[in-house]
């Protein structure tokens, strides 16, 4: 199957009625997409009583991507409030347990950042990380290109399929050693994710003082040309994988949601089981 969606459901205004409130817009979300990154995981593990929500909010067939605590995956911007990155695992293991009991978690995206190249330090760390997952579905994502350089190309794909990562096949910038080529290959016969980032060569690697360098990075819009090209690539890895998830990240100016529907019409894609769509109630 093709899951469609985006990451995360509170910034899409195209897909909600106006005044809509922010408790509400994942049920509403629930009625356009079968599936979601929450990308909220990235700042906080969040407390168990959102996620028990979040499962109410959707319906059955509905699929989460929950994305890696920042200090999960090296990003720290701040001070962890954990004694040990055991205690960080074991937290955000508990807080997932919702999603698990529902049958509704798709994977947990570990993005590691740009500084994360291809060393046997961080190949150690990436064992390590997925022992602590356990059998947690787990799917991983490089920012340097590194890993996937001639030399290590071959040795990155079958680390991946010997430690059980999914593969988050990307989309974006080809913009240096910070970006990496959309590699179409699928390490796990179960499923694959893929992210579209946009490809703003430009603000990808634009980070200036003062200015809010997410909303460059992320500002593209996708022509149909573009996507076109992504399903002929997805009809191809249809027939090596059993669940493809597809997330469009390239939210600064709006255009993921409509990007999303976009690439839905362009593959034929229908949803028969999303939630009721709130704008049909009346």
């Amino acid at each position: 199957m093709i899951y469609i969606g985006l990451t995360g459901w509170g910034d899409h205004d195209s897909l909600y009625p106006p005044g809509l409130a922010a408790k509400e817009k994942l049920q509403e979300y629930a009625a356009h997409f079968p599936t979601v990154e929450v990308d909220s995981y990235f700042y906080a593990i969040q407390p168990r009583q959102n996620v028990e929500k979040w499962v109410r909010d959707t319906p059955a067939s509905f699929r989460f991507v929950v994305k890696a605590y920042q200090g999960m995956t090296g990003h720290e911007r701040e001070a962890i409030p954990y004694a040990s990155k055991e205690e960080m695992f074991a937290a955000f293991l508990a807080s997932i347990v919702p999603f698990v009991e529902a049958g509704k978690l798709a994977m947990v995206l570990f993005q590691f950042p740009p500084w994360f190249d291809c060393r046997r330090e961080h190949v150690a760390y990436l064992r390590w990380c997925r022992k602590q997952m356990g059998d947690v579905p787990v799917a991983l994502e490089f920012r340097h290109r590194s890993w996937f350089s001639p030399m290590f190309y071959d040795k990155t794909l079958q680390f991946m399929e010997e430690e059980r990562w999914i593969h988050s096949i990307c989309d974006e910038p080809q913009a240096g050693e910070g970006s990496i080529p959309a590699v179409l290959y699928p390490t796990n016969r179960e499923k694959t994710l893929i992210r579209f980032h946009g490809r703003n060569v430009h603000g990808w690697n634009k980070a200036t003082s003062g200015e809010n360098w997410r909303a460059v990075r992320y500002l593209y819009r996708y022509n149909e040309q573009e996507l076109r090209e992504w399903v002929e690539h997805i009809r191809k890895l249809e027939a090596k994988t059993n669940d493809l998830y597809v997330l469009f990240n390239n939210n600064s100016g709006g255009d993921a949601a409509d990007n999303a529907k976009q690439f839905m019409r362009l593959l034929g894609v229908e949803y028969t089981d999303l939630a009721p769509r709130q704008l049909d109630l009346f």
